[in-house]
């Protein structure tokens, strides 16, 4: 099992460090959710929320930091099946999941999926015609 300590401060950091990429707080509703974007197209590759465990199917409303990331919809049932990782609160379920921050996750699991998340939006490289 590897090692699970990734909180949303040191995701938010590593993400600065990682990608280049700070967080914006674009609801006033919301202020504490962070969205990360690629600079190029403005696209999000990850999501910084906290939400009610309720929201995610859980037994509790105690709040719970997750951090939303594009996966590919043919993985997207599998990696659900992974503790920790649910169908996307507030997003498109097909193609979002939710990652819990609170431990359950091992950091490499989340660090490989924020990679999916950041290359599945990355600018789309226009080929050439003729």
């Amino acid at each position: 099992m590897g090692i699970c300590i990734m909180n949303r401060k040191e995701l938010e950091k590593y993400i600065s460090e990682t990608y280049s990429a700070d967080p914006e707080y674009p609801w006033e509703s919301s202020p504490a959710s962070a969205v990360f974007r690629h600079t190029a197209n403005r696209k999000w590759f990850a999501l910084l929320m906290d939400i009610p465990r309720s929201k995610l199917g859980m037994q509790s409303d105690d709040m719970i930091s997750v951090v939303n990331l594009k996966c590919d919809p043919l993985m997207t049932g599998s990696v659900c099946m992974e503790k920790g990782i649910y169908p996307a609160y507030h997003m498109n379920k097909n193609y979002w999941i939710s990652v819990a921050l609170d431990g359950t996750v091992p950091d490499e699991a989340v660090k490989m999926l924020l990679d999916m998340s950041f290359d599945a939006t990355m600018p789309k490289i226009k080929k050439k015609k003729g």
